[in-house]
């Protein structure tokens, strides 16, 4: 018998994801907070359910991919929330992006009802979640992470597990400290090139060709050059992500001041309105100060 799959979270990210679910094979079962949302995933096979516990009753896995970690508390703990089904046997993978703190609290509250946990956010933005690329980091038992590998395989190209429950979040926020310097040195590359007078879609080009080449180049440089963001990933939500770095780093005795300087930017674009641009919108504060 298939094993059953439930996806909560109909976002930009998670719709996507679940779709892939369903085009693997597996009988899906989805549900989101806000209605409307979940179409692609229904025109594909899956059904909607009531509620989280009402999806839990129904299915072997439930994945989670929402926005924050008080979102992913009410999917598990919330009235009619994934914890009243918990029961031994079933299985519940986060890919969303929280602390590593909080994550472990879930996982033990969960286990008290039988059922394993494992923390898996993504990386790959919204293009990675539509062709399932994406890169997936994980926590928790081996058993659990071998019991979740099929599933994340509809999902992702890179899964990666890196030991006890948490550490897939603590591998997510170095992946978003390296990409906030990323963002913000290839906007600052591409103003330098415009500020002189160069093609700055010719210099992106040839730079992706040696050492400085990334994926923020690549697929990204042009919406800084165009001064145009359309949404790939929230910069308000990279902001909460680089937050839990931050807060992380405190804990562990690490120095993160480019991280620092990027969450400053950051907050500032979020206070003048520009949180749902893509992450791509740093670039804003680079040319604004740079009289652009």
């Amino acid at each position: 018998m298939a094993t059953r799959v439930g996806f909560c979270g109909m976002g930009t990210m998670g719709a996507a994801m679940a779709a892939n679910i369903a085009r693997a094979g597996f009988p899906l079962t989805v549900w989101n907070r806000t209605p409307g949302r979940a179409e692609l995933p229904v025109s594909l096979g899956a059904v909607e359910a009531a509620s989280p516990r009402a999806l839990a009753d129904a299915v072997d896995v439930v994945v989670i991919c929402v926005s924050d970690t008080p979102d992913v508390a009410a999917v598990l703990f919330g009235g009619d929330g994934v914890e009243a089904a918990a029961r031994e046997g079933l299985l519940v993978i986060d890919c969303s992006t929280i602390a590593p703190g909080e994550t472990r609290e879930f996982a033990a509250r969960l286990a008290g009802k039988g059922a394993r946990f494992v923390d898996a956010p993504v990386s790959g933005g919204s293009e990675g979640a539509q062709k399932a690329t994406l890169t997936i980091m994980v926590g928790g038992e081996e058993s659990a992470f071998e019991a979740a590998r099929p599933v994340l395989d509809a999902m992702g190209k890179t899964i990666t597990h890196f030991g006890p429950v948490g550490s897939g979040q603590i591998v997510k926020a170095c992946n978003q400290v390296i990409l906030a310097g990323t963002y913000l040195g290839v906007a600052e590359g591409m103003v330098l090139a415009m500020k002189a007078g160069l093609d700055a879609r010719k210099v992106a080009e040839a730079l992706s060709g040696g050492a400085a080449r990334s994926w923020v180049l690549e697929n990204r440089s042009g919406r800084m050059i165009d001064d145009e963001y359309p949404l790939g990933f929230k910069i308000a939500l990279h902001l909460k992500d680089v937050l839990i770095a931050l807060e992380l780093a405190r804990e562990v005795g690490a120095a993160l001041p480019v991280t620092a300087l990027a969450s400053q930017i950051e907050a500032g674009l979020v206070a003048q309105g520009h949180g749902d641009d893509d992450n791509a919108a740093l670039a804003r504060a680079i040319r604004t100060w740079s009289g652009m």
